[in-house]
C-alpha cells in the first residue's frame, strides 16, 4: 500500500463528506424544535428533511461528468462553498415553505459531491484498491452521525435551532479551503508526491485503463433489468435507512427533555452502526460473499425495528434502535460489490449513476411516510412498521437478484458466482 496518497487523499475526502452528512443528521435532532417553533406537522416534518433528496438527484449524473471532464477538485470546492451558504441560510428562515425550499437548494448542492468523489477516487487508487479506498471514505458517514448528534444537542443548550444551523453552516465554507489546497485531481498533478511513486501509480492506472471496457452510456443502463432491480432494491433500502435516520432523534428525544442529554444518547445506535459496518466489509471480504452480508443485516434491523414497538423500557428502545442502526449501515461495504458483479462492465459505471441518484429518492420516501403515519396514529409505531417493510423488501430483491445471477453464472464455465466475488 503506497502510503502517502491514503494519507493525503482520504482523511480529506473523510472530513468533507463528513460535514455534508452533517446537514441529514442535524435535521433530526432539531426537528422537535423546528416543529413546536413554526407549528408544523410530522409529515410536514418530514417533507423538510426529505425534500433534501429531490434536490440531490439533480446533480448526480451531471456531477460525474462534470467532475471527469472538468476536475473533481474545483467542482467540489464550489459545492462546498453553496452548501455552507444554503446550510447558513436555513437558519434565517421564518416559515415552513421557505425552509423547504432551502432544504432542497442545499440538496441539489450536495448533491454533486458524492459522484465526484468517487470519480476522484478512481483516479487515484487502483482497483485492487479502490474497495478499501471507498470502504475508508465511506466510515464517515456514521462517524458524521457520531459527532454531529451530540454537538447539536450541546449548541441546542445555548442556542435556538436558526442559530445552530447558522453555526453549522460555516466549517464546510473554511474546510473548503483546506479541501482546494490538500487535494489534487491526478497523481500526475501532486507536487507533493515522490517521483518513483508517482511514476509506479501512473503505470498501474494507465494498464488498468488499457484493459477497460468502454461504457455503453445510459442507454443500456436504462434498458437492463437487473439495473432496475438494483435501483429498486436502493430506494427501499434508502427508504428505510433515512427514515430511520431522520426519525431515531425524535424518538430519543421522549427518553429525556435535555437537548444536550438527546444528542449524546443518539449518538450510541450510530457508535454501534460503525462497528458494524466495518466488521460486515470484513467479514464480507474474508468470506468473498455479498449478498448474504446485505440480506442479513437488513433482515435483523427490520425483526427489531418491529421489536421496538412492542417495548416501554428506555433501555431496551436504546438496545434495539442500536441494533436497527447496525442492520441498516452494514451493508453499505457489501453492497456497493454487487452492481461490478452482476451488471455488464460496460453497463456498470451508468448502472451505479442510476442506482444512486433515483435510489436516493427512498431519502424523501422514509421519513415522509413516518410522518404521515405519525399524524395519522398518534405514534411511531406504524411508521417503523413501515419503514422495516421496507428494508424486508429490499432484502428480498437482494437475495434474488443474487440467486437469478448465480443460476445465470452456473451455466458459463469459471465465472465465479455472486457469493465469491472479491
Amino acid at each position: 500500500m503506497t502510503s502517502s496518497k491514503w494519507l493525503k487523499i482520504i482523511p480529506v475526502a473523510f472530513i468533507m463528506y463528513m460535514l455534508a452528512y452533517m446537514d441529514r443528521i442535524n435535521v433530526g435532532v432539531l426537528m422537535p424544535y423546528i416543529q413546536k417553533d413554526l407549528n408544523i406537522s410530522a409529515s410536514s416534518a418530514g417533507d423538510i428533511a426529505g425534500i433534501f433528496f429531490v434536490g440531490y438527484l439533480i446533480l448526480q449524473i451531471p456531477g460525474g461528468i462534470l467532475a471527469t471532464k472538468w476536475s473533481a477538485k474545483k467542482f467540489i470546492f464550489i459545492l462546498m462553498i453553496l452548501w455552507g451558504l444554503c446550510a447558513m441560510a436555513s437558519g434565517f428562515v421564518q416559515t415552513e415553505g421557505q425552509l423547504k425550499v432551502v432544504r432542497f437548494l442545499l440538496g441539489v448542492a450536495e448533491g454533486g459531491v458524492w459522484p465526484a468523489v468517487l470519480i476522484l477516487l478512481a483516479n487515484w487508487f487502483t482497483i485492487k484498491e479502490r474497495a478499501r479506498a471507498n470502504a475508508f471514505w465511506m466510515a464517515c458517514l456514521p462517524v458524521s452521525a457520531i459527532l454531529m448528534a451530540p454537538i447539536s444537542g450541546l449548541l441546542l443548550k445555548n442556542f435556538d435551532w436558526q442559530t445552530v444551523l447558522i453555526l453549522e453552516g460555516i466549517p464546510p465554507i473554511i474546510f473548503a479551503f483546506v479541501w482546494l489546497a490538500f487535494i489534487d485531481d491526478r497523481p500526475s498533478d501532486a507536487k507533493w508526491m515522490d517521483d518513483k511513486e508517482r511514476t509506479k501509480l501512473l503505470s498501474d492506472l494507465n494498464a488498468e485503463q488499457s484493459k477497460s471496457v468502454k461504457s455503453q452510456g445510459y442507454g443500456a443502463a436504462f434498458k437492463n433489468k437487473t439495473v432496475w432491480g438494483l435501483v429498486v432494491m436502493y430506494f427501499l433500502w434508502m427508504t428505510g435507512f433515512y427514515g430511520y435516520t431522520m426519525w431515531v432523534p425524535s424518538v430519543v428525544s421522549t427518553f429525556t427533555k435535555d437537548p444536550a442529554t438527546m444528542g449524546w444518547l443518539t449518538a450510541i445506535p450510530f457508535t454501534f452502526a460503525l462497528v458494524g459496518m466495518v466488521v460486515n466489509s470484513i467479514w464480507s471480504d474474508r468470506r468473498l460473499n455479498r449478498v448474504q452480508h446485505v440480506v442479513t443485516p437488513l433482515i435483523i434491523a427490520a425483526i427489531s425495528m418491529v421489536a421496538g414497538q412492542f417495548v416501554d423500557s428506555p433501555v431496551l428502545q436504546m438496545v434495539l434502535l442500536s441494533i436497527t442502526a447496525i442492520g441498516v449501515y452494514a451493508p453499505y461495504g457489501p453492497l456497493w460489490a454487487i452492481p461490478t458483479a452482476i451488471i455488464p462492465a460496460g453497463v456498470v459505471g451508468a448502472a451505479l449513476g442510476l442506482q444512486n441518484a433515483i435510489g436516493n429518492l427512498g431519502g424523501y420516501n422514509g421519513p415522509k411516510f413516518v410522518g404521515v403515519l405519525k399524524d395519522a396514529t398518534g405514534s411511531f409505531h406504524a411508521g417503523f412498521y413501515f419503514l422495516a417493510a421496507s428494508l424486508v423488501l429490499a432484502a428480498l430483491l437482494t437475495w434474488f437478484l443474487g440467486r437469478t445471477m448465480n443460476v445465470q453464472k452456473a451455466n458459463v464455465p469459471n465465472k465465479p458466482t455472486i457469493n465469491k466475488v472479491s
